[in-house]
């Protein structure tokens, strides 16, 4: 479908996000809840990392996962005093692999990353999320991404790599966040994932 045409601008944003989750790889998807399954059944944590608006679906998907999977999660980003004290001390790069190293992660724990490019040395971009993702295959950890392009650092080396197709790259940050939401929400309310039924659930 063209959508070059199309108005109003709500309508052809809609249709451009019916199309890319029409064709997101659910294969994938059920791999990672198993995957993420398997972590809590060994007793493992999961650390959750992002940056920027990812920072922030990091956060949700921390509380989703603890209280809704009972599995034990966690984000550097939660905690602003740590997180800018080894920035100031350490550097900006070192942000999440600091904390991850001070967290004892182990061959039992998960990192899972939100991010729209995954990280890009030559560019510069996300250089916490590939030392964080450098750290993790150094301990055993296996490492999961949701992200918005294939060619980046976290979906080259990751364990299980959901890529949310950008079919739109001039919103590819858009819809690459929105989606990660569908996604994670698809994870936690999964049958191998959810233990505890939510508050509107319960209330019917």
């Amino acid at each position: 479908m063209n959508l070059d045409n199309i108005e109003p601008f709500s309508f052809k944003y809609l249709i451009e996000t019916k199309q890319i989750l029409s064709i997101l790889e659910y294969d994938k998807i059920e791999k990672l809840a198993q995957a993420l399954s398997n972590i809590a059944k060994n007793n493992g944590r999961l650390f959750i990392i992002g940056v920027g608006g990812s920072a922030a679906t990091a956060s949700h998907a921390v509380n989703d996962f603890r209280k809704i999977c009972n599995i034990e999660a966690y984000a550097p980003t939660d905690n602003v005093a740590e997180l800018t004290a080894i920035t100031n001390d350490e550097g900006w790069q070192w942000t999440f692999c600091h904390w991850l190293r001070r967290s004892h992660i182990s061959k039992n724990d998960a990192l899972l990353v939100f991010s729209v490019g995954g990280g890009d040395y030559k560019k510069n971009i996300s250089t916490n999320i590939i030392n964080a993702i450098d750290l993790a295959i150094a301990h055993n950890t296996k490492v999961f991404g949701i992200v918005g392009k294939g060619d980046g650092y976290t979906a080259r080396y990751s364990d299980i790599c959901i890529i949310i197709p950008p079919l739109y790259e001039e919103r590819i940050t858009f819809h690459t966040e929105g989606i990660s939401g569908i996604i994670l929400h698809l994870l936690v309310s999964h049958p191998v994932l959810q233990v505890n039924k939510t508050k509107w659930e319960i209330s019917k």
